[in-house]
């Protein structure tokens, strides 16, 4: 199974999501429940996955490349996303960050299979949230249940071709495959930190919704193990 069609796994994910998301809105506790959990499986994946194979390069100039180019593509990505209004803009800032999230999962299997696997159970868990709330921002602006559903499927395309790109980074000189480490391994902890973790604490939690935080961290490092 090669590294472009395990994006079938997140984006089935994504379209399950918006599909549960279109028949019946999630309340504030599970919505945060998941964030909390997908953000805890993602920064696990960063630590364990990313960060020792960059760390391995031992390229302190592509660690200064990548990390930059990958704080101000998402933070770009942020701008737009503040500006974004209406239907249009929504599509296509979501569309910048699915295709961030693919070119991360193809650096992942560029590393190797066993980076790739568990970078697509840690993204499947963010995509599938990133789905509800398309699927809800859709629903604003579109009629249809059916039509919001299929937007969004037509906005998770996007996920292989990423890592379509990013899986051609395989071929590429270490220090070029450093800087992509790098540029990964900002991307994935920017998605923890101001994205998931931020949208998760804006609503009302408890200690055991906080505790999933840890118990995807926990989660991803074991499934290391027994991988």
């Amino acid at each position: 199974m090669s590294g472009i069609a395990y994006t079938l796994i997140p984006l089935a994910a994504m379209i399950i999501g918006a599909s549960v998301a279109a028949v019946r809105t999630p309340g504030p506790a599970v919505t945060s429940a998941i964030q909390h959990f997908a953000a805890g499986v993602v920064f696990a994946a960063a630590a364990s996955e990313i960060l020792p194979d960059l760390k391995h390069a031992g390229s302190v100039l592509a660690i200064v490349i990548g990390g930059a180019a990958g704080l101000a593509t998402m933070l770009t990505v942020k701008s737009l996303s503040s500006r974004a209004k209406g239907g249009v803009s929504l599509i296509a800032v979501t569309g910048i960050d699915i295709l961030i999230d693919g070119l991360v999962l193809g650096i992942g299997f560029a590393a190797g299979a066993r980076q790739g696997i568990l970078l697509t159970i840690a993204l499947t868990m963010e995509i599938l949230f990133l789905g509800v709330t398309m699927s809800l921002e859709l629903r604003e602006v579109v009629a249809s249940r059916v039509r919001a559903i299929a937007m969004t499927a037509g906005i998770g395309l996007l996920l292989p071709l990423g890592a379509a790109i990013g899986t051609l980074a395989g071929g590429l000189p270490e220090f070029d495959l450093a800087v992509l480490f790098a540029f990964g391994l900002i991307a994935l902890l920017y998605l923890v930190t101001e994205e998931l973790l931020v949208e998760a604490h804006e609503m009302p939690d408890s200690a055991m919704i906080t505790s999933l935080f840890f118990m995807g961290f926990l989660l991803l490092i074991v499934l290391e193990e027994v991988i």
